[in-house]
């Protein structure tokens, strides 16, 4: 084991790739979380992302209408679960699972059905990456930051988009109120419902772009559950963060520096001991287990997170 193979550029750029799907997710549970919604769904969410980001890139040839694409199929299951969570006051957790088998099943069938046993064309439309130019020829800096694709710039700019928003923006503290007092938020006039109608919808958005990030940015393909648990894990990174987007961006890192480092340390050794793959495999997964049961308790969620709404014309 060599300190490049811990913190080196190559493990450090890795981090930020395998961080960007982890961090959109988390940014879609902050979203909805403080108005109130649990979304388990975003797992789903990022599924079908990928999957219908994979087709509209074969069928179109266009990255842009791929994203579109993704992100609408990604809103689609996102309303479902708002409509099953909001209008019908059904069990959040239940609903959120329901649809992540929804979506499980869904994307299996139909990549059979329309690529069989090919698998998906090679020569799909992927999001480029972006050359900072000067920057990239700097030493190290340049190594880590210097090409990275163009959704680990978007995911980073979401960070400082929805920290602002939520923290300094008037409809920022209406969503904030919506979950922390939806009671007191109605009297004053602020609308719940919608309110946690478009959060929802927007935290499908975000997740499904983290799922197209997978499939166009990273594989430039599609395979079954190829999502690998990432939108659980970024629900990890949204309680970790302490529900705010600053927070999840620090432990999204975290974890894609875990799954970086599993790669890196691949055919290590500690003395004369070689570390088993197996084992390096289970680092991203251990580090969310230690994280949710360490700041679980220490974290305080929106007060009303995963509370059904009634007004008042119907309690």
């Amino acid at each position: 084991m060599t300190l490049d193979q811990v913190i080196g550029a190559g493990v450090l750029a890795a981090t930020l790739r395998l961080a960007t799907p982890i961090l959109l997710a988390a940014l879609g549970g902050v979203v909805s979380e403080r108005s109130g919604v649990v979304n388990i769904a975003l797992e789903g969410c990022m599924l079908v992302g990928a999957f219908f980001g994979v087709v509209a890139a074969d069928r179109t040839h266009s990255v842009v209408l791929a994203l579109a694409v993704a992100m609408g199929a990604g809103g689609i299951l996102a309303a479902i679960h708002a409509v099953a969570a909001i209008h019908l006051r059904s069990d959040q957790i239940v609903s959120g699972m329901a649809l992540n088998i929804l979506a499980l099943g869904l994307t299996s069938y139909l990549d059979y059905q329309f690529y069989g046993n090919t698998g998906t064309p090679a020569d799909l439309a992927g999001v480029p990456d972006v050359s900072l130019g000067p920057i990239a020829a700097i030493p190290f800096v340049g190594d880590v930051i210097g090409n990275q694709n163009a959704i680990v710039w978007v995911a980073l700019a979401l960070v400082v988009v929805i920290q602002a928003f939520l923290f300094r923006t008037v409809p920022g503290l209406r969503l904030r109120a919506v979950g922390e007092h939806p009671r007191a938020a109605d009297t004053v006039g602020i609308a719940v419902r919608p309110t946690r109608y478009w959060a929802v919808l927007a935290s499908g958005l975000l997740a499904a772009l983290g799922g197209a990030y997978l499939s166009l940015s990273v594989a430039h393909s599609f395979t079954d559950g190829m999502t690998g648990g990432r939108g659980f894990i970024g629900l990890a990174a949204m309680i970790f963060g302490r529900w705010t987007p600053a927070g999840a961006l620090v432990a999204s890192l975290l974890f894609g520096y875990g799954t970086a480092l599993s790669f890196s340390l691949q055919g290590a050794s500690i003395g004369s001991v070689q570390v088993p793959v197996q084992l390096l495999s289970t680092l991203p997964y251990v580090l969310t287990i230690l994280a949710v049961a360490g700041f679980v308790g220490r974290s305080r969620p929106p007060a009303a997170d995963g509370l059904p709404y009634e007004t008042e014309g119907h309690a």
